[in-house]
């Protein structure tokens, strides 16, 4: 895959995203753990990977996240919320930002 993921596939990164998000509240979503693994493997495949930043640090110079300040601290911010994931992708050694994450930080 050349070094540009169409909107389409962005569209289908963010809502298996979602889906894994959801997932992580309901009983029994094992079944669907193996399935979700597949999927991430098929886009390794093709270089892709997404990345979910939830409880990382967040400085203002960080560039790979949009991020919106929750409560009246901006000091030791953590993110708190992930609303869309990192998507990076791979070539050789190099790795592009496709897709800046957006999240809700919060001081800790």
């Amino acid at each position: 895959m050349n070094q540009y993921i169409s909107t389409p596939w962005l569209q289908i990164i963010n809502q298996i995203f979602d889906m894994e998000k959801k997932l992580e509240n309901i009983e029994n979503s094992r079944i669907l753990e193996r399935n979700i693994r597949r999927i991430k493997s098929q886009l390794a495949e093709m270089n892709i990977e997404y990345l979910n930043p939830i409880n990382e640090r967040y400085s203002e110079t960080r560039t790979d996240v949009e991020a919106t300040i929750s409560g009246n601290s901006s000091k030791n911010l953590m993110i708190t919320e992930v609303i869309k994931p990192i998507i990076i992708q791979r070539n050789g050694n190099l790795q592009q930002i496709i897709q800046t994450g957006v999240v809700i930080v919060e001081s800790v």
